[in-house]
């Protein structure tokens, strides 16, 4: 009679297979193409607005930025997302000693020591930070699925991804981290008594950093960043920008140069920008850049494509293979879509200044390879969502 050989004797195990490259690479798997040609479009917008606003030097490293990245993306997409989690400690280990790192090595800038000189880069810990976090949260969530309802399980959540938020020492990053913590625990199931609490502890914090303990004598933010912070409420200045105190000076110049470009935008023209009015007009205020010399119509161009990120990542998420994918892509695009909001609406003056990149468009390498690096890892989400689906309901390995 003939016997299955593939079917182990009684009370033994079968044999481990030794797994293949093929296993975790798998070069044939299907792009994202409208994914992939946002991002490649926003960083072709980025050089062109560069160009105009910067110069030669800036435009030829932020386009290289830009090549690296999408080889970064290509690579990562190729990989199968879901071994990450095995070595999520690796990677907060990795994440907390660059962070500390730089706190202890880096040079600063503007007051705020954020990046680590490396002679040929400047290494921004805090950029690549996020989107670990977003990999070792998720990662977390979906080990402690069987007790996500717990306090154990939020606090421990919160814990992981704030920690590195607060040695950053930059208070728009932590934002970025705080906003990125939330979608994880909403898309990871916390109950709603948990946000609500959160919710409410998060606004107390706030009117005492704010209000509260510097009536008190007790600063917790330097008084310039206060005055950042709040100067989008008395838009209208104090006449101080001589000697370089007004706070509202950023934002009045940001949006003078938004206005000045009109419909279309004032071109080669474009002065703001290049005669120096417009302080970090490659970096925070890179918004304003493209407003005053391609108009309206350049600076929708730029939202459409973030809302084309958008909707193919929630597209993704709700296609994902499994519990990690989702919680991860929405880790991910809460991410994105956090400092795009935030970076546009402190350029038009209806969000406080914080300091947040525009992902992709912005200049800085830290700051594009790592948002590529999470365009990798939402093609990868597809790719093995898409590859799932053509095999049919599998049972998943825990191997």
């Amino acid at each position: 009679m003939a016997t299955d050989r593939s079917i182990a004797p009684p009370r033994m195990r079968a044999p481990r297979r030794r797994r293949a490259l093929s296993d975790v690479v798998d070069l044939r798997l299907p792009f994202d193409p409208i994914l992939a040609f946002a991002a490649i479009a926003l960083t072709i917008a980025s050089v062109v607005t560069l160009d105009g606003a910067q110069g030669s030097s800036y435009v030829t490293r932020q386009a290289l930025y830009g090549v690296l990245g999408i080889g970064i993306a290509v690579v990562v997409s190729r990989f199968d997302y879901a071994r990450w989690p095995r070595y999520r400690w690796g990677l907060y280990g990795f994440m907390i000693a660059s962070i500390l790192a730089v706190a202890a090595l880096g040079q600063s800038v503007n007051g705020s020591t954020l990046s680590l000189n490396l002679g040929f880069f400047s290494f921004q810990a805090s950029e690549l930070g996020k989107v670990l976090a977003a990999v070792v949260g998720a990662s977390f969530i979906v080990m402690r699925g069987h007790a996500v309802s717990s306090w154990r399980t939020t606090l421990g959540l919160l814990a992981i991804v704030l920690l590195p938020a607060a040695l950053t020492r930059d208070f728009g990053t932590s934002l970025v981290y705080a906003a990125m913590a939330l979608s994880l625990l909403l898309i990871g199931g916390t109950p709603g008594r948990h946000l609500a609490v959160i919710g409410v502890s998060a606004m107390v914090v706030i009117v005492s950093v704010l209000g509260v303990l510097p009536a008190a004598g007790v600063d917790v933010l330097k008084p310039y960043q206060v005055d950042r912070f709040t100067a989008f409420l008395s838009p209208g200045g104090t006449n101080e920008a001589v000697d370089g105190n007004d706070p509202t000076y950023q934002l009045r110049q940001s949006k003078a140069a938004i206005g000045s470009g009109g419909k279309t935008g004032k071109g080669d023209d474009a002065t703001q920008q290049k005669l120096g009015f417009l302080p970090e007009s490659e970096t925070d205020f890179v918004f304003a850049s493209a407003g005053e010399r391609f108009g309206f119509v350049g600076v929708a161009a730029i939202l459409s494509l973030f809302a084309l990120i958008m909707w193919r990542g929630l597209r993704i998420l709700s296609t994902a293979r499994d519990f990690y994918g989702a919680v991860l892509a929405a880790g991910i695009l809460a991410m994105l879509l956090f400092q795009v909001l935030v970076n546009a609406g402190m350029n038009v003056g209806i969000m406080p200044i914080t300091g947040i990149p525009l992902p992709l468009v912005s200049y800085g390498g830290s700051s594009v390879l790592s948002t590529y690096l999470a365009i990798g890892l939402l093609q990868a989400i597809y790719a093995q969502g898409r590859a799932a689906a053509r095999r049919g309901p599998t049972v998943d390995r825990t191997d």
